[in-house]
């Protein structure tokens, strides 16, 4: 860590960093331990991804450290969207992404689309200075708990399909929440057909296979 707090000290002024999670606690750590350890300071929150795409128009920033689960922009489950521009932009903040999830697929396809500095939330402690510094420096990085769930997966891992539309994930929240496809039918007013293929599309997006992946990542994301 001290290496990873020099890095960033080395800077002419310290990066300017918006923290975006829609946990108060985890807002309140980040910045606190960025604080703490006087290498950079927080400009902005936000707990939601309007929020954060708000406070990117008004607010002047180097680095973003965002929640991937946060509420979406058109009821989808993530920031990806957002992030995914920022990467993208030669001019726009380095990005770690701060997350729960630990899907191989997810992971991998953040990779995909250039989010390589990606801090698991059970690593904040050792791996967010680090990650700072390295997003930074415009270099990938990957902490412990992270790296790990993509070293077991192995090479042949396929990323995940893309982002679940905000309809696909109306669908999956019901239904991770136990209601019965039919019930989901009969709410939402689809056919039991449509709902069965919004349930698998978005399955497939997330890069899930089984019942019990849908489950544990309906939980890592807290709809259950």
């Amino acid at each position: 860590m001290d290496d990873a707090q020099d890095a960033l000290s080395l800077a002419s002024t310290p990066p300017r960093v918006i923290v975006a999670d829609d946990h108060a606690c985890v807002r309140l750590g980040v910045t606190k331990l960025l604080h703490s350890e006087s290498c950079a300071v927080v400009v902005g929150e936000a707990d939601n991804t309007l929020a954060l795409a708000t406070q990117l128009d008004m607010t002047p920033c180097d680095l973003v450290v965002a929640d991937l689960c946060m509420p979406g922009l058109q009821g989808e489950y993530s920031s990806l969207a957002v992030l995914r521009r920022l990467v993208r932009a030669s001019d726009a903040p380095g990005v770690v992404v701060l997350t729960m999830v630990s899907t191989p697929q997810i992971l991998t396809g953040l990779l995909q689309v250039g989010l390589d500095v990606i801090v698991d939330k059970r690593d904040v402690a050792v791996a967010l200075l680090p990650a700072l510094a390295a997003a930074n420096a415009r270099r990938p990085f990957l902490s412990d708990q992270a790296r790990a769930a993509l070293d077991n997966a192995g090479a042949e891992c396929a990323p995940c399909a893309g982002v679940p539309s905000a309809r696909e994930w109306e669908v999956f929240q019901l239904y991770a929440q136990g209601m019965p496809v039919r019930q989901i039918a009969h709410r939402l007013q689809r056919s039991v057909k449509t709902i069965s293929s919004q349930k698998r599309s978005t399955m497939r997006k997330l890069g899930l296979v089984t019942e019990r992946d849908l489950i544990d990542f309906a939980t890592l994301v807290g709809i259950t």
